[in-house]
């Protein structure tokens, strides 16, 4: 089993875990000042403020969460985070995988949360029931009280998350927005290249300004933030099955692992080689073969 381990410098700390049976990563940590820059991630996101005032943009709304408040965020959605008080944040959240709450949800009959037709009614809540089933869940997974305190408190939990879920209105593809998202499977077919606006220009028959205008209007940021986003989610699902850092770094399109570690520590405070730590036992077990 991995043990819950603190990472960071100063007074902000990190302390991150990673449960191996169902994928769920849990993370206490406190921030002063600058958190995270713009990211997102696969996986749904249920956390609750536990200390100071937490601020982020989400769903392009700027957020406060005060403590004891919960923050429900989807996959996919792009969100960062700042302390505005001196004395910064303390929070605790759960990143539930898409598989895993797909077939909980299911099993269930409760709908799924982790698809494109469906949101969170509310980035922040004030349930308490729900509040209670978060932090009585991330204390199961994050101190590892075993499975049976495990799949209860998670059950209790999804039960609870069913009742936030709604549906988004559907979305009209017209020509434009079609080509969009034709333009973002392009990105993720060839993410590992050193791909330029030309490039892009060319293969959607716009000019670079109009093709930039349209995929921001369409995904809420630029081809560029789109692709550097892509390939720190894909560079965490390849570094918790444990594949070396510059392997990583090459295989999702970083000019060298350096690139990559500047980039993921800046979405996610932590290193490459530390977030891999956590998640796998691999570098222990290359160091006793030492």
């Amino acid at each position: 089993m991995n043990t819950p381990g603190n990472t960071g410098a100063g007074k902000d700390w990190v302390n991150f875990h990673r449960d191996e049976e169902t994928g769920i990563e849990s993370i206490n940590a406190h921030f002063r000042g600058h958190a995270y820059d713009p990211h997102d991630h696969d996986e749904v996101l249920v956390g609750v403020t536990m200390q100071g005032l937490q601020r982020f943009n989400c769903h392009r709304t700027l957020h406060t969460s005060q403590p004891g408040r919960a923050i429900l965020i989807e996959p996919g959605a792009v969100h960062d985070g700042h302390a505005p008080d001196v004395d910064g944040f303390t929070y605790v959240m759960l990143y539930l995988p898409q598989s895993w709450i797909t077939e909980m949800m299911q099993r269930r009959g409760l709908g799924d949360v982790s698809v494109i037709e469906a949101a969170f009614r509310h980035t922040l809540t004030d349930d308490s029931q729900l509040i209670t089933a978060i932090q009585q869940a991330f204390f199961a997974v994050h101190h590892q009280e075993g499975r049976l305190a495990r799949d209860q408190t998670l059950d209790h939990l999804l039960y609870l998350l069913s009742r936030h879920i709604g549906n988004r209105p559907a979305v009209s593809l017209d020509d434009s927005l079609m080509q969009m998202y034709q333009l973002r499977d392009y990105l993720h077919d060839r993410m590992h290249l050193d791909i330029g606006l030309d490039e892009l220009s060319q293969h959607a028959g716009l000019d670079r300004f109009r093709l930039s205008r349209q995929f921001k209007k369409a995904f809420g940021q630029s081809p560029h933030a789109y692709l550097v986003r892509l390939r720190l989610r894909t560079a965490r699902v390849l570094l918790a099955q444990g594949i070396e850092p510059a392997r990583v770094a090459s295989d999702v399109g970083f000019s060298d692992q350096s690139h990559m570690g500047r980039w993921f520590q800046r979405a996610y405070r932590l290193s490459p080689a530390g977030y891999q730590r956590h998640c796998t036992n691999v570098l222990d077990r290359q160091a006793r073969h030492l």
